[in-house]
């Protein structure tokens, strides 16, 4: 098993609401989110939608017992912080969060991939400095972390012509489907990596 695990970039929204926010078993388009795009990839794997729209990486740290711990699963995607930098909140209290939560799940034998906290249209330069900040955080802690991948998922949902904008976006804030799709496809071989490593240990 898989868990997805983070904020509305996790969850599918605007068209989809997760399992976790509209149990149980969702609504909407189930094509917006990046979940059912590495399982129409991968039928053989569950990917478990824990994503809940607007919320900051303090309140997604404080479910990963309930909502990773408990489920068991071999890898957990963490994609946090962007409603952090939205509301003003330093890179380092996102960076702070973020390492608890992956300190977390190597104590437990579960490995991660890091997703980069993704662009919004309408973030202000000093949000997207933020932004790039964490994110350079993560590529430059996985190097020294074995239990750790990244998937750059801000690269792979944004314009061809201007990284810190959505290649596509129905209301200037999230992916659409083709966006989803663009962050599975990102997620991919980083679980696949692990999986790799993981029968070469064994």
């Amino acid at each position: 098993m898989i868990v997805a695990l983070g904020d509305s970039t996790t969850a599918g929204t605007p068209g989809w609401m997760s399992p976790r926010e509209f149990p149980p078993k969702g609504r909407g388009d189930d094509r917006s989110q990046y979940a059912y795009w590495l399982m129409h990839a991968h039928p053989e794997w569950t990917v478990v939608n824990q994503g809940i729209n607007g919320q900051r990486s303090d309140e997604i740290a404080r479910r990963f017992d309930e909502d990773v711990a408990a489920l068991r699963p071999s890898l957990v995607i963490i994609i946090a912080g962007v409603n952090d930098i939205y509301q003003g909140r330093p890179a380092a209290h996102v960076i702070a969060q973020l390492d608890t939560m992956y300190r977390r799940a190597a104590a437990l034998g579960i490995r991660v991939v890091a997703g980069t906290i993704l662009p919004y249209n309408t973030a202000t330069p000093d949000q997207n400095a933020r932004m790039r900040e964490v994110n350079a955080w993560i590529t430059a802690r996985a190097e020294s972390d074995p239990n750790m991948r990244v998937a750059d998922t801000r690269v792979a949902v944004a314009s061809a012509t201007d990284p810190d904008r959505l290649a596509s976006t129905p209301d200037d804030l999230h992916p659409d489907a083709d966006g989803y799709r663009r962050m599975a496809a990102a997620i991919e071989p980083q679980i696949e990596g692990h999986r790799k490593t993981q029968k070469n240990a064994d």
